[in-house]
Order: C-alpha cells, then sequence, then structure tokens
C-alpha cells in the first residue's frame, strides 16, 4: 500500500484563534473513514489547538501552556494529524490572531 494524496470526506470548518480561543467548531466526516485532519494555519502566529469528542473537551486542550495533548501550529503550516472521527477544533495565541481551517479525509 502506497501513501494516498489527502482525500476530503466530509465539509471544512473554520475558525479564529486568538488570545481566548473562540467556541469549537466540529469537523464532520461524511464516512467512517474520516479519522484524518487537513489543517491549515493561515495566521503569521503560532496556533495551540485544541480537540476532543466535545466542545468542552476542545476548549480546555487549547491553551498557550501547552498542556496535555494541545497541537502546536506553526504560522502559515498545513498539516495532516490522525484523530478520532468528528472531532471538535479551536484554538489558542499568544498574541494576534490566525484564521484555521480543518477538512477531515484521509491520505497525506
Amino acid at each position: 500500500m502506497g501513501i494516498m494524496p489527502f482525500t476530503p470526506m466530509g465539509n471544512s470548518v473554520t475558525f479564529t484563534a486568538a488570545t481566548s480561543p473562540p467556541s469549537a467548531v466540529q469537523a464532520l466526516s461524511t464516512t467512517v473513514a474520516g479519522t484524518q485532519y487537513r489543517v491549515h494555519n493561515a495566521g503569521a502566529v503560532v496556533v495551540y489547538m485544541g480537540f476532543g469528542g466535545t466542545a468542552a473537551a476542545a476548549a480546555t486542550m487549547a491553551n498557550t501552556s501547552i498542556v496535555g495533548s494541545t497541537l502546536t501550529l506553526p504560522a502559515t503550516s498545513v498539516t495532516v494529524f490522525t484523530l478520532s472521527g468528528n472531532q471538535f477544533f479551536t484554538g489558542a495565541t499568544a498574541s494576534g490572531t490566525a484564521v484555521v481551517t480543518v477538512t477531515p479525509g484521509d491520505g497525506v
């Protein structure tokens, strides 16, 4: 089995990360296989992204002190993560804001 290019399997969602994380958004997959997420930080600042099975879990993880499993998104980066399906996402920044887009799917 070779490496597959990323295939979207659900609608993209966006949030604007800030010093206080916004309400979490849920990236719903249209298939059972959609457990990978393409995450694009379009901002010029680092985003400390939280994720989880509930909005509250994602909000708890989104902090600049990098507690638990917080994911660090470098400025202007695109990364693919493998997580459980239908996760919630939000993010915090140390300063400024950044628009983050999350797309559920499969591949790299």
